[in-house]
């Protein structure tokens, strides 16, 4: 039976993508069948979305663009003024469509959320209704900076309050400066009270294959 993941964040830009492919890179590794989603992308770059190019490359069954991308948008901002300024609002039973549709063919689906936890998808909706919908173990990604405990602290009482499995986490280095790094890391560990599944180091040419040695998939065969 197909197993899968929703991966979220402290907020926007602390490497949900990175630490997506590196988990299905892991699971590969496992001998599985893998893919990643990106339910709804913001932000492309001479036309391309590089988060959904990301994932394409580390999945290893063939399906289509739009099943692992329904929604791509151009600007880089909240999903729900994308899509306003497109004219359209995003529908979560299409995600959930797409996400049925990858499922019976991995072994393992890994769904990237967009921005943090509680992003506004449409206007009633948020990231915590997507999670909710698909029904998936949540893994918090923690990019290391300063504010870092309060919003992985406040994340993780979110996706608990929503009735949520939150599997473990990841200490992403993202900043080369931080102060007491494993003090922190240390505080969340206790605090988090979920298995840290591994810690990414700050590193500019790390490549997907070392980072996924780096993370303890096989802690969440549990889940």
């Amino acid at each position: 039976m197909s197993q899968g993941y929703f991966i979220t964040g402290t907020d926007t830009g602390i490497g949900k993508t990175t630490v997506s492919c590196a988990l299905l890179h892991a699971f590969a590794a496992q001998g599985k069948k893998v893919v990643g989603m990106k339910p709804i992308a913001a932000g492309s770059e001479n036309g391309k979305w590089l988060d959904v190019e990301h994932l394409l490359v580390a999945s290893d069954i063939s399906v289509t663009r739009q099943q692992i991308n329904p929604y791509a948008f151009d600007p880089p901002i909240s999903p729900h003024l994308a899509a306003q300024q497109a004219g359209m609002e995003i529908d979560l039973t299409v995600i959930h469509h797409a996400y049925l549709e990858l499922s019976s063919k991995a072994d393992i689906v890994i769904v990237e959320g967009a921005g943090g936890f509680l992003v506004p998808l449409n206007q009633q909706q948020t990231g915590a209704d997507l999670a909710k919908l698909l029904n998936l173990p949540v893994i918090l990604v923690v990019g290391m900076r300063l504010g870092c405990l309060s919003h992985a602290l406040l994340t993780a009482q979110a996706i608990r309050a929503d009735g949520l499995t939150l599997a473990g986490w990841v200490a992403n280095c993202i900043d080369p400066q931080m102060l007491v790094l494993q003090q922190n890391i240390a505080t969340l560990e206790h605090q988090l009270d979920c298995p840290l599944l591994g810690v990414l180091p700050f590193d500019l040419e790390m490549s997907l294959q070392k980072n996924a040695r780096l993370l303890d998939s096989w802690t969440l065969e549990s889940y």
